[in-house]
This record gives C-alpha cells, structure tokens and sequence, in this order.
C-alpha cells in the first residue's frame, strides 16, 4: 500500500457519516449552528448552499477539484467556459439580471490573472460576485513554483474587499465574512485559499452570518433634500445602477409622479426607469437620448438618485453642454465615498436609493410638484421631437473638413448603415427580452435605442469598458434567465475577443441564447478618432475581410446566418429569437454593414497631434 493509499484510508475512516448534501441537512443565513464534523471542502460546499450560491463560472482546475467534485450533490452548476475572462462576463451578466450571487473560480496563477479584466468590469457595474482564487500551496509558495503568483495584490484594486484564508479552521469565516461583504457593499469580492487547506477534517459551526439593514439615508439630508425638491420650479432625477439593484423602481416612479419630475437614465442604464413611463426621457450620455438633454439643461433641482455620476456618463452630447451648472444637486449612493466626488452637492445622501426615495417621499411639502403640467407639456414635446428625429435618421454626419462617413456609403451602397439596423432589431425585438451591448462604435451608436418596462434587462458593459462583453454577458443572462428571450449584440472587433465561447456554448445543458455581430471590418471607434485626428492615418483599425462569423458558428454545432439587408435582418432575428425560444436554438446573425462611424466618445481627450521632432524610418538602427 503507498503512502497515497494510506492517506486515503485514512481519511475514509475520518469523515465516515458525515452529512451528506440533503434537504435535511438545510442551513440557512442568520441562524446559529451546531458544531459538525466535516472536511474542509465540504464546510466551504456548505456555506456557498447557505448563501443560496448555486451557479459557478470558470475552468476546471486541480486546485479547486476537491470543492469542485462536490458541486453536483450540493446543486452547484458549473459552467465550465472556453476562458476565465468570458466566464466572468457570464457571472456579471448573471447577476445583474437575477440579482443573485454567482461564483467565479478557476485554476491558481494562469487561470486566475484571466479573471482580472471580468472582476474590474463588475467592480464598476456594482455587481456582488464571490471570487474564489485558489492560491498555490503554502508548502511551497515564494519558491516560484508551477502556477504561482502573487493573487491578493493583483485584485485589491478591483474589489470591494480580499481576505487569505490563513488557517484551514477558518475557511467558513472567511468565505461568510467574504460573501456578505460583496452583498453590503455591492462588488465583487475575493477569497484567497492556499491548496494545501483541503482535505482536511475540521469540526466547528458553520456561521450564524449576519445581514445588515441598509438605511434610508440621515434624518437632516433627507429633510433638506425634500425642502429642495419641494421648492423646485423645475425638478429632475437622474436614476443610475443604485434604483436597479436596490429594487427602488416603484418608489422612484412614485417619486417622479408626486413631483411631476421627468427621469433620465444614468449612462449604459437604460432600465433604471420604465421606458413606457410618460415621464421616462431616456438615457443622457455617448449617443444618448437628446429629450434627456434638453430636459436635464432646464433643472434647477438635480435629484442623482443610485448613481456615482461618473465624469463620463454626462459629457456634451449633440453640441449641447447639457448639465445645468447652476441648479442644485442632490446626490444618494450607498458609497459615501462617492458622493460629492465628480461634482459639487448640495446635499449628499449616503443611503439605499429605494429607500432615500420613499423617505423623499414621505417628507415633500403639500406645494412640491407645481408646475407640473406645464413641465409634462414640455416632456411630451421633447419626447415626440427626439422620436420623429430619431426615427429619420440613417446615416452618420461627417466633421467639417471630414468626409469619410460619405466615402463609407459611396464605398458599398448595398448594405445597411447602423441606425438602419439598429431601427430594424427595435421593431423585432420582443419587449420582455434582455439585451446586452459591448464596446464599439456600432453599439455605441444603439444607445439611444432601446428602453425597457422593467429592471436587471440591459446589460452594457459599463465604464470599465471591456471589449468582448456582449456574447459572454448574455450567456450568463441566459443561465439565470431561462424563459426569458435574450439577444446580445457586439461589433467583429469586440466579438472576435469573446469569439471562442461558441466552442463551449453548444455542450450538454448550455442554454440557448440569440447573438448579432456587426460587420464593419473595422476598429470603429479607434478608426472614428483616426478620421478626425490623425489625416485618415490607420494603423491598427482594419479587420481581417476573409473571417466568416455565421460559418464559424455552424463549424461549432450552432445555427449561423448572415445578412446585408433591413428585410434578411428582420427575419433571420425573429426567426434567431423563435428558434432559441422553441427549438432551443443558439444563433449566431452576422450582420454586413458599410463603415459609416459615429460620434467619438472622447472629443473631450482627444487632439490633432502636433510635429516638433521629425519621425523618419530612416532613423532606426539595424
């Protein structure tokens, strides 16, 4: 017998009856329990059920297997994706949609660093994630061994909090202290745990767990605030990420309503208000709605309602410095931190924003709200304006002096400009789907597009700005989501980062899910900043012409269909949408569009270069 086999017997004899994953065994969140005896794994399998943790994203790896093999006696689904980035993506868009933790897990060192662009992504987008980064064995770390590398360093600016297991006996407080950390402070947030912790026999509590109650924000700023809005001639609230997580909607459509206030979504959540609503004017922002503009410039009372305002999010849009600079600004976020932080406020409120809003609520003076029809006069003439305007528009204006939009129509008259399609998938799309976007200067400029009757539908990648978020982020919509259709869209330079899912997505019990890719053959965004800055100099903006997408699928066990006309898009997504619906059908539309681009989304960083010392080729050494 080896020294293997005798561990094993060993260990046999040590955890024999103990608790198996049975709904008798149910441990629930905030109630104390007894000591038990188990293996370190299963004290870890147990607190993830405890949390109701039931979906993991990642790739399979050694250092997780002895929780991993557990998973499918606890109800834990692992996703095993194509690569860890994409499988962050997915756990985000999981979340966002469900509001329920997901886990990201995967190999210590190579498998891990890939999870480093997912966990900033959702740091941004306030997604509560557990982050489960096994670590190499304390045996042997700092010896620069196989897959070793530093982890708790590499995240601590991507998450809201990161604690090492330092004792295998701590491994339930840790991950509890961990998940609920994530919850509070709505982020991501990271367990680190050396290898060499499992397999071993613990026998302790699992914990009591705590759950804070999140507050409606001070008594005096609330007070002062609803004075404010009370006064207001002309009230506005802008809603942002903090309405949608909170499950503040109906209050702050009740809000909205008491003070005949028109409501703009925050940039990239366009779901943070009802999009039938007669008070809902879009979202401000990159290529936002312009009645969201026009109606923002005349508040004299700013309510920033779960939003961080982030410098971003209310740049200059269709030549109009909309932000009103002399109205008052009340800002509510859950972060402190974050408030006052990219503008001056009037009143800060540190608080839930579903919460801060039925407080306001409460407090308003019988007089707040005058004006009001003349305010819903104005909103329904800006509403009806920016529509017919919004519906005429096909093509893409070029700069003075400028004329590579009207080259790119001249170029290949046959196919569809953006906003052509753009109007086609809005009048195909189902109003209860979920849809996501991606980086680029083709869903840059769908933005103005889409609204949604209810939250946790949108998913935009967010001010982190990952290229390749669009197919993953609706991947994950889909696990959590699966009654529901879902279409996620991206450009063929963002796709082509994310493209290697469509070897996974096709396996065993991955949901169907509909995805449309944009065809420019280009890097629009970067060659938009080249046609205005740089003398149409292009480097590093041409895509690859011979790469069919819609074969590349079909290769992979998917459905693949390409079009270049309004009607072929019309009816390959409908039927993408039916198929997946019915058939559980993954489709893949590739959609051939000319190179027209839209407006930058940096005017405001960006410059002509200027020559002082001349570059000459001639100059490089051998």
């Amino acid at each position: 017998m080896t020294s293997q086999d005798v561990a094993r017997l060993l260990l046999s004899r040590q955890t024999a009856g103990l608790r198996s994953f049975s709904a008798a065994s149910k441990l629930m969140h905030g109630q104390r329990k007894a000591p038990m005896r188990m293996t370190t794994e299963e004290a870890f399998v147990k607190t993830l059920q405890m949390h109701g943790i039931k979906n993991a994203f990642g790739i399979i790896g050694s250092a997780m297997m002895p929780i991993s093999d557990l998973f499918p006696k606890a109800g834990i689904k692992f996703w095993d994706c194509a690569h860890e980035c994409n499988a962050g993506m997915m756990a985000d868009g999981y979340t966002r949609t469900t509001g329920k933790m997901s886990m990201m897990i995967a190999q210590n060192g190579p498998g891990i660093t890939n999870f480093l662009t997912p966990v900033k992504t959702a740091y941004w987008n306030h997604t509560p994630l557990l982050l489960v980064t096994p670590q190499a064995a304390n045996k042997t770390i700092g010896q620069g061994g196989f897959q070793e590398v530093e982890q708790m360093n590499m995240f601590k600016d991507c998450v809201c909090y990161q604690e090492e297991v330092r004792d295998h006996t701590r491994i339930v407080e840790v991950l509890n202290r961990v998940i609920e950390k994530a919850l509070l402070c709505s982020a991501p947030a990271q367990i680190n745990i050396p290898r060499d912790y499992w397999t071993q026999v613990v026998e302790l509590p699992l914990p009591t767990g705590v759950k804070l109650e999140r507050t409606g924000g001070g008594k005096e700023s609330t007070r002062r605030a609803a004075e404010l809005l009370s006064e207001a001639k002309f009230p506005v609230i802008l809603n942002g990420a903090g309405v949608i997580l909170s499950g503040g909607t109906e209050q702050s459509v009740k809000l909205a309503e008491r003070l005949g206030a028109p409501v703009c979504c925050n940039y990239q959540h366009n779901d943070a208000f009802p999009g039938d609503h007669p008070l809902h004017m879009g979202p401000l922002g990159y290529n936002g709605s312009k009645a969201a503009m026009e109606v923002m410039s005349k508040a004299d009372v700013v309510l920033a309602l779960g939003t961080r305002l982030n410098p971003f999010s209310t740049l200059p849009g269709y030549g109009m410095d909309y932000w009103p600079k002399d109205a008052k600004l009340i800002q509510v976020d859950i972060n402190g931190d974050r408030i006052g932080l990219t503008k001056s406020v009037d009143v800060g409120i540190q608080g839930d924003a579903g919460l801060v809003a039925e407080q306001l609520l409460q407090q308003l003076a019988p007089e707040a709200g005058s004006g009001r029809a003349e305010r819903a006069a104005l909103v329904k003439e800006k509403k009806a304006a920016w529509a017919a305007e919004l519906e005429s528009l096909d093509h893409e204006l070029d700069d003075e002096g400028t004329t590579w939009n009207q080259r790119a129509r001249q170029a290949a008259p046959d196919f569809m400009s953006p906003r052509q399609a753009w109007r086609a998938i809005m009048r195909v799309m189902p109003k209860e789907a979920i849809m996501s976007s991606d980086i680029g200067n083709n869903c840059a400029i769908g933005n103005a597009y889409p609204s949604f009757a209810s939250p946790r539908k949108y998913l935009a990648p967010g001010l982190f700005g990952p290229c390749g978020y669009g197919f993953p982020a609706i991947l994950g919509a889909k696990v959590g989501n699966p009654d529901v259709p879902v279409v996620g869209f991206a450009g063929d330079g963002a796709f082509g980062i994310s493209v290697n899912e469509i070897t996974a997505c096709g396996r065993g019990d991955w949901p169907p899910v509909s995805m449309v890719v944009f065809r420019n053959f280009q890097w629009g965004a970067e060659k938009r900043n080249t046609t205005l800055w740089y003398d149409d100099n292009f480097v590093g903006t041409e895509l690859n012409k011979g790469v069919e997408y819609a074969e590349m699928a079909k290769a992979c066990g998917l459905k693949g269909v390409k079009v270049q006309s309004v009607e072929q898009l019309e009816r390959a997504l409908s039927s993408a949408i039916e198929g997946q619906m019915k058939r559980g059908e993954t489709t893949l539309v590739e959609v051939l569009l000319n190179q027209e681009l839209g407006e930058p989304f940096r005017r405001d960083a960006m410059k002509a270069p200027v020559q002082v010392a001349p570059i000459n080729a001639s100059d490089m050494a051998e």
